[in-house]
């Protein structure tokens, strides 16, 4: 009966760790979070620069639009600045987070949905981040985006 109790109990604890290691923490999620929150302000301010902090600052920083592939930090930024050059072009963005999951130790996938409201013509589609955590900070290191108009 004590081996079948402690098989038991190794089964549930081991259980629980392989749980605890898929699942995304309440921490982790609100750090993702907040970081992205701090985009949609700063692009509503207009502050790509500022938007731009939310993302991995390496050359392996990959963008994949509408128009194709971009890697980089500096070349993601300056696809930024020339596709919405002012804050007519910018408008106001929402974010909406439709799923935000733990893929590994350190790295998180994040889905969702987001719509700008322009003067000029609204615009909206869907997201596909990739996160990842260096030194206690989540940045995104891959950025998918599509039009959905």
């Amino acid at each position: 009966m004590k081996k079948l109790y402690n098989t038991l109990l190794f089964f549930c604890f081991s259980l629980g760790i392989i749980t605890a290691q898929e699942k995304l923490s309440d921490i982790n999620k609100s750090e993702i979070l907040e970081v992205f929150n701090q985009q949609e302000l700063a692009w509503n301010r207009g502050d790509i620069p500022a938007f731009m902090e939310g993302y991995w600052k390496s050359e392996d920083l990959a963008f994949s639009g509408s128009s194709g592939a971009v890697f980089g930090w500096e070349a993601t930024k300056e696809r930024y600045l020339k596709s919405y050059p002012d804050t007519t072009a910018m408008g106001k963005l929402t974010f909406e987070v439709i799923k935000l999951q733990q893929v590994k130790d350190g790295v998180a996938q994040m889905i969702g949905f987001f719509y700008l409201k322009r003067t000029i013509g609204d615009l909206s589609g869907y997201f596909t981040l990739v996160w990842r955590k260096f030194d206690g900070q989540w940045v995104i290191i891959s950025d998918h985006t599509s039009s959905a108009n």
